[in-house]
Protein backbone atom coordinates (compact mmCIF):
# COMPACT_ATOMS: atom_id res chain seq x y z
CA UNK A 1 0.00 0.00 0.00
CA UNK A 2 1.54 3.33 -1.03
CA UNK A 3 1.14 6.52 0.93
CA UNK A 4 -0.26 9.35 -1.17
CA UNK A 5 1.82 12.54 -1.06
CA UNK A 6 -0.38 15.58 -0.48
CA UNK A 7 0.80 18.82 -2.08
CA UNK A 8 0.55 21.88 0.17
CA UNK A 9 -1.96 24.46 -1.01
CA UNK A 10 -0.72 27.92 -1.91
CA UNK A 11 -0.98 30.74 0.63
CA UNK A 12 -3.95 33.08 0.59
CA UNK A 13 -3.65 36.53 -0.91
CA UNK A 14 -2.46 38.85 1.91
CA UNK A 15 -4.76 41.66 0.77
CA UNK A 16 -7.80 39.41 1.00
CA UNK A 17 -6.64 38.27 4.45
CA UNK A 18 -6.19 41.90 5.52
CA UNK A 19 -9.73 42.75 4.46
CA UNK A 20 -10.98 39.66 6.30
CA UNK A 21 -9.09 40.66 9.45
CA UNK A 22 -10.57 44.15 9.22
CA UNK A 23 -14.05 42.66 9.01
CA UNK A 24 -13.35 40.48 12.05
CA UNK A 25 -12.20 43.58 13.94
CA UNK A 26 -15.35 45.45 12.89
CA UNK A 27 -17.49 42.49 14.02
CA UNK A 28 -15.70 42.47 17.39
CA UNK A 29 -16.54 46.16 17.88
CA UNK A 30 -20.18 45.62 16.86
CA UNK A 31 -20.78 42.41 18.82
CA UNK A 32 -18.51 42.80 21.86
CA UNK A 33 -18.12 46.57 22.02
CA UNK A 34 -14.31 46.37 21.96
CA UNK A 35 -11.47 45.34 19.69
CA UNK A 36 -9.31 42.24 19.57
CA UNK A 37 -6.03 41.32 21.22
CA UNK A 38 -4.29 38.48 23.02
CA UNK A 39 -2.56 39.87 26.10
CA UNK A 40 -5.82 40.23 28.03
CA UNK A 41 -6.40 36.50 27.62
CA UNK A 42 -2.93 35.69 28.90
CA UNK A 43 -3.43 38.03 31.88
CA UNK A 44 -6.72 36.26 32.68
CA UNK A 45 -4.98 32.88 32.64
CA UNK A 46 -2.12 34.17 34.83
CA UNK A 47 -4.52 35.78 37.31
CA UNK A 48 -6.48 32.53 37.56
CA UNK A 49 -3.24 30.59 38.11
CA UNK A 50 -2.09 32.96 40.84
CA UNK A 51 -5.49 32.72 42.53
CA UNK A 52 -5.24 28.92 42.41
CA UNK A 53 -1.87 29.05 44.19
CA UNK A 54 -2.61 31.90 46.64
CA UNK A 55 -6.09 33.38 46.93
CA UNK A 56 -5.01 36.03 49.45
CA UNK A 57 -2.15 37.26 47.22
CA UNK A 58 -4.36 37.43 44.13
CA UNK A 59 -7.14 39.31 45.93
CA UNK A 60 -4.68 41.78 47.53
CA UNK A 61 -2.98 42.61 44.23
CA UNK A 62 -4.70 45.32 42.18
CA UNK A 63 -3.45 43.89 38.86
CA UNK A 64 -4.82 40.40 39.47
CA UNK A 65 -7.99 41.72 41.07
CA UNK A 66 -8.73 43.64 37.87
CA UNK A 67 -8.87 40.35 35.98
CA UNK A 68 -10.53 38.32 38.72
CA UNK A 69 -13.45 40.74 39.12
CA UNK A 70 -15.88 40.10 41.96
CA UNK A 71 -15.26 36.35 41.90
CA UNK A 72 -18.69 35.37 40.60
CA UNK A 73 -17.45 34.61 37.08
CA UNK A 74 -14.19 32.86 36.21
CA UNK A 75 -11.76 35.08 34.28
CA UNK A 76 -11.27 32.08 31.98
CA UNK A 77 -14.76 32.81 30.65
CA UNK A 78 -13.59 36.17 29.29
CA UNK A 79 -14.24 36.33 25.55
CA UNK A 80 -10.58 37.09 24.80
CA UNK A 81 -9.62 33.68 26.20
CA UNK A 82 -11.99 32.07 23.70
CA UNK A 83 -10.64 34.32 20.96
CA UNK A 84 -7.08 33.09 21.56
CA UNK A 85 -8.25 29.47 21.76
CA UNK A 86 -10.05 30.02 18.45
CA UNK A 87 -6.86 31.40 16.89
CA UNK A 88 -4.90 28.34 18.04
CA UNK A 89 -7.54 25.85 16.89
CA UNK A 90 -8.13 27.76 13.63
CA UNK A 91 -4.41 27.86 12.86
CA UNK A 92 -4.12 24.13 13.50
CA UNK A 93 -7.13 23.31 11.30
CA UNK A 94 -5.93 25.65 8.56
CA UNK A 95 -2.52 23.98 8.53
CA UNK A 96 -4.06 20.51 8.40
CA UNK A 97 -6.54 21.38 5.64
CA UNK A 98 -3.82 23.08 3.53
CA UNK A 99 -1.45 20.12 4.10
CA UNK A 100 1.10 22.42 5.73
CA UNK A 101 1.04 21.02 9.27
CA UNK A 102 4.26 19.41 10.49
CA UNK A 103 6.49 19.55 13.54
CA UNK A 104 9.79 21.23 12.77
CA UNK A 105 12.11 23.86 14.15
CA UNK A 106 12.54 26.89 11.89
CA UNK A 107 16.16 28.00 12.16
CA UNK A 108 19.24 28.88 10.22
CA UNK A 109 21.96 26.38 9.42
CA UNK A 110 24.37 27.95 11.95
CA UNK A 111 21.90 27.67 14.83
CA UNK A 112 21.31 24.62 17.02
CA UNK A 113 17.81 23.64 18.14
CA UNK A 114 18.63 24.39 21.78
CA UNK A 115 19.96 27.84 20.95
CA UNK A 116 16.89 28.53 18.77
CA UNK A 117 14.60 27.59 21.67
CA UNK A 118 16.64 29.77 24.04
CA UNK A 119 16.42 32.77 21.71
CA UNK A 120 12.69 32.23 21.24
CA UNK A 121 12.18 32.03 25.02
CA UNK A 122 14.24 35.16 25.74
CA UNK A 123 12.48 37.02 22.91
CA UNK A 124 9.11 35.94 24.30
CA UNK A 125 10.00 37.24 27.77
CA UNK A 126 11.12 40.58 26.32
CA UNK A 127 7.93 40.79 24.25
CA UNK A 128 5.77 39.96 27.30
CA UNK A 129 7.48 42.73 29.28
CA UNK A 130 6.98 45.14 26.38
CA UNK A 131 3.33 44.10 26.13
CA UNK A 132 2.64 45.10 29.72
CA UNK A 133 4.74 48.26 29.38
CA UNK A 134 2.78 49.26 26.26
CA UNK A 135 -0.52 48.30 27.92
CA UNK A 136 -1.41 45.87 25.15
CA UNK A 137 -0.07 43.27 22.78
CA UNK A 138 1.04 43.92 19.24
CA UNK A 139 -2.27 42.76 17.80
CA UNK A 140 -4.27 44.89 20.21
CA UNK A 141 -2.04 47.92 19.67
CA UNK A 142 -1.83 47.62 15.89
CA UNK A 143 -5.32 46.44 15.03
CA UNK A 144 -7.57 47.85 17.72
CA UNK A 145 -5.51 50.91 18.65
CA UNK A 146 -4.67 51.66 15.01
CA UNK A 147 -8.32 51.37 13.98
CA UNK A 148 -9.25 53.79 16.76
CA UNK A 149 -6.49 56.15 15.55
CA UNK A 150 -4.74 56.10 18.94
CA UNK A 151 -1.52 58.09 18.61
CA UNK A 152 0.26 55.82 21.10
CA UNK A 153 -0.64 52.74 19.07
CA UNK A 154 0.72 54.27 15.86
CA UNK A 155 3.93 55.34 17.63
CA UNK A 156 4.25 51.84 19.08
CA UNK A 157 3.91 50.20 15.67
CA UNK A 158 6.36 52.61 14.00
CA UNK A 159 8.85 51.92 16.82
CA UNK A 160 8.25 48.16 16.53
CA UNK A 161 8.99 48.10 12.80
CA UNK A 162 11.96 50.47 13.16
CA UNK A 163 13.41 48.33 15.96
CA UNK A 164 12.89 45.13 13.99
CA UNK A 165 14.52 46.66 10.92
CA UNK A 166 17.45 47.91 13.01
CA UNK A 167 18.01 44.49 14.61
CA UNK A 168 17.47 42.43 11.43
CA UNK A 169 21.09 42.78 10.35
CA UNK A 170 22.32 41.60 13.73
CA UNK A 171 20.35 38.35 13.59
CA UNK A 172 20.46 37.77 9.83
CA UNK A 173 23.74 35.87 10.07
CA UNK A 174 22.06 33.25 12.30
CA UNK A 175 19.61 32.40 9.50
CA UNK A 176 22.16 32.17 6.67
Amino acid sequence: MSKELKVPQSYWNPYVCGIGLGLVLLAAFVVMGRGIGASGAMSSVVATGVKTVSISHAEANAFYKGYLGDGTVSPLKDWLVFEVLGVLIGGFLSGKLAHRFKFKVEKGALLTNNRRFLYAFVGGIIMAFGTKLARGCTSGQALTGGALMNVGSWIFMIALFAGAYAMAGTFKRLWA
